[in-house]
């Protein structure tokens, strides 16, 4: 079902300023610190150009101490770690490949039995890839024919403006193009023992906003480039996806089945929303006239990121972002969206902390030394090694935040 244009169409005449929350008061940063941390990745040929990007929290309920953590490598492929950080298992990305986001789907029915997936985008090649968990590690089930996800052909795959982000529910993977508006909706599906996948429905995000004072505003990108979404979760109890367009706002749309269903609203935006800035085509970086700020922005420091819920009931809860910008992470209440409180995870005596974080993924589940839930994130600076820059993963218990219940 395509419904791009009709929705496209309301989102842009829609004032997007009303009804966006915004805290009380300037809260303090509150600060904690990360439990462990997984073995660093080097984006250099020696560390086979691994740069971590995003996890997923598999619990096995069969054995809740032989539960897993996955993370995107990018072109280091999927890394497969235990509970203590340790990596179990390394999957490198198919030739071309390059592994950017993951999430898991429960239950899915492959031949006789019912399993667990890991989704993956890979952003070389425009395609999916699944893998089915066990305790042992992953499988790959991806069927051979599976489609490309929004390139036409492989020409347009060359121009690399291909799957990225990424969130799953139910059988379904809702998927951001890079460098553009564009989401997609895809229903995965069995095929002879196998995961392929088709379109089920597609929505593009502005890139052109309306302010308070009559203007109109659009974020600096490079030339050629759109307002690209990452960072994605999807509620599935509320039938609710929050999508992060780096340079915009954290959206959040309604979900029917395997449609989109409501124009998207923003939660929060940036704090950069609104303001003039121009291309330097020689340092490859937009330069904002901070001068002439309006005013109209939020308070998350773009690029706004990684997204998660720790759930506490089946409406109730915390959702948690990265405002990737000065590394820190904003905590709304999953109910009503309201600010709760934001932290930072900063150097402790055994693990240093996270700066401009991607991904996020949280469960509530209690785990081996996690009894409240366990929260993994992308740790863009990890501490170098020998003057070698490099990412990796950190796990936070989550009792640290001291987040008490609304």
């Amino acid at each position: 079902m395509q419904r791009t244009s009709g929705i496209a169409a309301l989102v842009a005449l829609t004032t997007l300023a009303a009804g966006t929350p915004a805290f009380a008061s300037e809260r303090p940063v509150r600060g904690t610190t990360a439990k462990i941390e997984t073995p660093a990745l080097y984006d250099d040929d020696l560390g086979g150009n691994a740069d971590a990007d995003d996890p997923a929290i598999w619990v096995n309920q069969a054995n809740k101490a032989r539960s897993l953590v996955i993370g995107t490598a990018k072109n280091g492929g999927l890394r497969v770690y235990d509970l203590s950080g340790r990596e179990i298992q390394s999957i490198a990305t198919p030739d071309g490949g390059r592994f950017n986001n993951v999430d898991l789907i429960s239950g899915f029915k492959l031949g006789t039995q019912r399993v667990d997936l890991a989704v993956v985008t890979d952003r070389g090649l425009d395609k999916l890839r699944i893998y089915r968990i066990t305790a042992a590690g992953l499988i790959d089930v991806t069927s051979a024919d599976a489609p490309l996800l929004f390139a036409k052909d492989q020409a347009e795959v060359e121009e690399q403006a291909t799957g990225y982000g990424l969130a799953t529910y139910d059988r379904y993977a809702v998927v951001s193009r890079r460098h553009s508006t564009r989401l997609g909706i895809f229903r995965l599906e069995e095929r002879h023992g196998k995961v392929t996948y088709r379109t089920s429905d597609t929505l593009d995000l502005p890139s052109s906003f309306r302010l308070p004072n009559g203007g109109t505003w659009s974020p600096c990108e490079e030339p050629g480039e759109g307002p690209q979404v990452e960072g994605m979760v999807v509620d599935a109890e509320a039938g609710v996806l929050y999508a992060a367009q780096e340079d915009v706002a954290l959206w959040k749309i309604n979900l029917r089945g395997g449609t989109f269903d409501s124009i998207p609203r923003i939660v929060e935006k940036v704090k950069e929303y609104g303001i003039p800035a121009t291309w330097d085509a020689d340092a490859e970086e937009c330069v904002l006239d901070a001068a002439n700020d309006p005013g109209f922005g939020g308070r998350i420091t773009a690029d706004v990121e990684g997204a998660t819920i720790y759930s506490t009931g089946k409406r109730d809860g915390y959702l948690i972002v990265s405002s990737q910008g000065d590394s820190t992470f904003y905590v709304y209440d999953r109910r009503t969206n309201r600010p709760v409180t934001l932290f930072a995870v900063t150097d402790g005596p055994g693990v240093d902390g996270v700066q401009h974080s991607d991904g996020a993924a949280a469960t509530s589940v209690a785990l081996p030394g996690y009894p409240k839930g366990l929260l993994v994130l992308h740790d863009g600076e990890n501490t170098p090694d020998a003057g070698r820059p490099s990412t990796n993963f950190k796990f936070v218990d989550w009792r640290s935040l001291h987040i008490t219940k609304i």
